[in-house]
């Protein structure tokens, strides 16, 4: 068991903390929680998607009531060992983070927009959920977190 001073703690960015950040928490916290320590937070925080929820919990990942939307503030003057920005959104509207070691870019598209069907997909949320969860886990690995 690794003690929480060895944890690494990641936070992740999206303008609304509604879904692909929510989603990367969930992530994080559920296939490598004993290593690292996964929060999430919005500049202008919403509510988190339903079909986040959803798409999260056909993925076989538990732990979903603890979501909820969290504002940026809430983390100013943590320690942070690495901000991954998930959206153009939040990459310009908070080019710096105080406290935080490194900082990352890795944008997916936000499935809570209409695809080509025209409307919302439970799909494209389960879609962009396993994008997350491959590039975290290559993420992690090169970085020997995991």
């Amino acid at each position: 068991m690794v003690d929480d001073y060895s944890k690494k703690r990641v936070l992740f960015l999206c303008t609304e903390n509604s879904c692909r950040s929510q989603m990367a928490e969930a992530i994080t916290r559920h296939y490598w929680g004993e290593r690292i320590d996964a929060y999430s937070a919005g500049v202008r925080p919403k509510g988190v998607n339903p079909m986040a929820k959803k798409a999260l919990h056909e993925m076989g990942i538990d732990g979903l009531d603890a979501l909820y939307s969290k504002a940026l503030d809430e983390f100013l003057g943590e320690k942070i060992d690495l901000v991954i920005t998930l959206c153009d959104g939040a990459k310009e509207e908070c080019p710096f983070f105080p406290g935080a070691t490194e900082r990352l870019h890795m944008p997916f598209r936000d499935p809570s927009k209409e695809g080509p069907q025209g409307k919302v997909e439970l799909e494209d949320f389960i879609e962009v959920a396993r994008e997350i969860k491959g590039a975290l886990e290559v993420l992690f690995r090169e970085k020997g977190w995991i």
